[in-house]
């Protein structure tokens, strides 16, 4: 006898009575499942939020039940009654839900039983709960899919909003994170919004991908039932059935959509962190970001730490991770339903928590974070910024082969560099040693206001460029929402 029975036994004085087999499915068995069977077997713990999305399943099914005359209309308003008052008793946290009913789809149906009857038991004619907990799950991340778009909007949003206040804000462009030409900071900030651009059409794909409805399918095989699955799809708002009812029941292909493009999304998210972390050091102290998403320290007063973009940082491995676990799980798993994909839910459900986390915190970073103006302009005096501009201006001014004028320019970095001068702080004698026949004129093509504004090329960051992209960031990806606009 098992510990728990026997001290069970001990403290009534009786002899324990064994559990019987699950009542839903253990017409076949005879003794109970083992403690640890029971544990490793049930998932109401992380499924239970599913609940929704189960009855809306199951809803659906049974109306088109009744309208197929494989059930009847009475039985189906009792269904549909019962399951609205158990979605209310499920949103005022009445609802307990039992391990011993493995999921969230069992725990449902037992409990519509307790209130409705016999009706509760007609409601699994034609499906099983490999096709149930399939359309459940899909509809579920169909959901997450929208959030995730909107939050990414969000971030665009704010990014966009820096970048037209900054659209003339020059900083040091960089390369291999050495000094290589003058940027603007908001040049910089749309290159994000296109990245965030590319996670919006990755994440619509993917919903859209997705749009496709298991119910129906049952176990694997299909149903001999006269089932209407175009109906249940329509209710459901899917775009169609699954095609084929062994795919329907066993691709996860969707939830992998999901970690997929809110893996890419963290990894872009870490990358605008970093940038964060360095911009805001004094090292830079080219940002100060707000005191909302910094934190200080326990000893040192001084500390202002860049806390929330670290932690973002931190948090796309953990996004990797669930991505390479959800590909480890499914790649040996033959047709159809296996239970291995029990475990495609708590990396999928914690991926979605995270990514949303990490955008409400990057969307609050950039809203409130400060340009100190002067200090970048100040960085962009380092480090000879300006010398693509003088071989532009050799080629230009003295019809000179660009790896010519390179090699000239090199020579006048070194010796400013010799001279601990700014290119633009070099005598013209200095130059004409260099190259004969440089002018006057050359200076002005080593400020860095004019390279700026010389940068127009399309998808360059002279001012005026920057503030024409801001704009049609804003018609390409915030028109969709204007009111959030």
């Amino acid at each position: 006898m098992p510990a728990k029975l026997r001290l069970m036994a001990r403290s009534t004085g009786k002899k324990a009575k064994k559990p019987a087999p699950n009542t839903m499915w253990g017409g076949r068995f005879t003794v109970p499942p083992a403690a640890a069977m029971t544990a490793i077997n049930a998932s109401v713990s992380f499924d239970k939020r599913l609940a929704a999305q189960d009855i809306a399943g199951s809803k659906a099914h049974a109306a088109m039940l009744a309208k197929k005359k494989i059930i009847t209309v009475s039985d189906n308003a009792k269904i549909q009654q019962g399951l609205d008052k158990i979605a209310a008793e499920i949103r005022a946290g009445g609802f307990v839900f039992s391990d011993a009913l493995e999921d969230v789809h069992m725990n449902i149906e037992a409990r519509l039983a307790e209130r409705i009857g016999e009706p509760a038991r007609r409601l699994h004619t034609a499906r099983s709960r490999n096709d149930q907990v399939a359309t459940a799950f899909r509809l579920w991340v169909r959901e997450a899919l929208t959030h995730f778009d909107a939050a990414l909007e969000d971030l665009q949003k704010a990014l966009i909003v820096q970048a037209e206040r900054n659209a003339a804000t020059a900083m040091p462009g960089l390369t291999h994170l050495q000094p290589a030409q003058p940027i603007t900071f908001g040049h910089h900030l749309l290159a994000y919004v296109e990245m965030l651009g590319r996670d919006r059409s990755r994440a619509q794909a993917a919903r859209a991908r997705g749009n496709e409805c298991p119910l129906g399918a049952a176990a694997l095989a299909g149903t001999p039932f006269p089932i209407d699955r175009a109906m249940t799809a329509k209710a459901l708002g899917f775009a169609a059935p699954c095609a084929n009812s062994l795919d329907a029941v066993s691709d996860r292909d969707f939830a992998l959509d999901y970690i997929y493009c809110a893996a890419v999304t963290a990894m872009h998210l870490s990358r605008l962190a970093e940038e964060m972390v360095i911009w805001s050091s004094p090292q830079f102290g080219f940002v100060q970001l707000p005191d909302a998403w910094t934190t200080g320290s326990s000893i040192m007063p001084q500390k202002r730490n860049p806390d929330a973009a670290e932690l973002v940082r931190g948090k796309a491995g953990r996004v990797f991770g669930a991505l390479g676990g959800m590909l480890a799980m499914l790649k040996g798993l033959p047709l159809a339903y296996n239970k291995d994909t029990q475990e495609d839910k708590e990396g999928l459900f914690d991926t979605a928590a995270t990514i949303m986390l990490c955008l409400t915190a990057m969307t609050g970073m950039a809203k409130g974070m400060k340009a100190d103006k002067a200090r970048m302009l100040a960085a962009t005096e380092r480090g000879f910024l300006t010398a693509t501009d003088l071989a532009d201006w050799l080629v230009r001014k003295l019809n000179m082969p660009f790896r010519d004028a390179h090699h000239v320019t090199g020579r006048a970095v070194k010796l400013a560099e010799q001279k601990n001068r700014r290119l633009d702080q070099l005598k013209l004698a200095d130059l004409r040693k260099i190259e004969p026949r440089v002018t006057a004129d050359v200076f002005k093509a080593l400020s860095v206001q004019t390279s700026l504004r010389a940068r127009t090329s399309f998808g360059g960051t002279a001012p005026e460029n920057v503030k024409a992209a801001a704009r049609d960031a804003r018609r390409k990806y915030l028109s969709a929402r204007k009111g959030r606009a």
